[in-house]
């Protein structure tokens, strides 16, 4: 299966696909929606502002040809997905997910960066392998207050929020898998895995 990984200006594109590739993936970077009609899988990557990255993915792709494939938001790539985020202003989302996205309380240090552990809600092949307590690598400051019953784990920093979403052929993760170590290659095998059964 072929994976493109849409490039948004922002965030390290290359370490998630090193990810990948080391799973046996066959990975490409999708710079318009020609080069997603050559894809099998769609990851939605994201280190940075969400303002810069919606204008990317709303200006340089069709959203229509996207929400027909399988999809992964990792880290901001989730957040892009909800109708909208109050980081920097008001900003609308793509809406495929209710809820909005919404800074970590002041009562922790943000950004939220390092290890921190999930809390199984839900069994789902994407967890095939992993348990609660298992750890994950995040970097963000905003965390997304989801709307509808779609949440496969969670984690806490400060307040309980999503960190894996699973939804007809939409997963999400707050934490980024390709900086994961062992736990991160385990979820992407089974995201693949996954894919071919959404």
């Amino acid at each position: 299966m072929k994976i493109a990984i849409l490039d948004l200006g922002i965030g390290n594109l290359f370490s998630i696909k090193r990810g990948f590739e080391r799973i046996g993936g066959e990975v490409f970077f999708a710079y318009n929606s020609k080069d997603i009609d050559l894809a099998d899988i769609v990851v939605i990557p994201g280190v940075g502002g969400f303002k810069n990255g919606i204008n990317t993915l709303k200006n340089n792709f069709i959203i229509n040809n996207l929400i027909h494939k399988p999809i992964i938001g990792i880290c901001l790539g989730m957040q892009l997905l909800l109708e909208r985020s109050y980081e920097g202003g008001i900003n609308e989302g793509l809406g495929i997910i209710k809820g909005e996205v919404i800074r970590l309380p002041s009562i922790v240090k943000v950004p939220h960066i390092g290890w921190n552990s999930i809390e199984i809600a839900k069994d789902s092949l994407l967890l095939e392998g992993l348990k609660n307590g298992d750890y994950f690598y995040f970097v963000h400051s905003y965390y997304c207050n989801i709307k509808e019953d779609i949440i496969i784990a969670y984690t806490e920093y400060g307040v309980e929020f999503p960190s894996i979403i699973e939804k007809k052929n939409i997963v999400g993760t707050q934490f980024h898998p390709e900086k994961s170590g062992k736990n991160g290659l385990i979820f992407l095998k089974n995201f693949l895995k996954w894919c071919k059964t959404c």
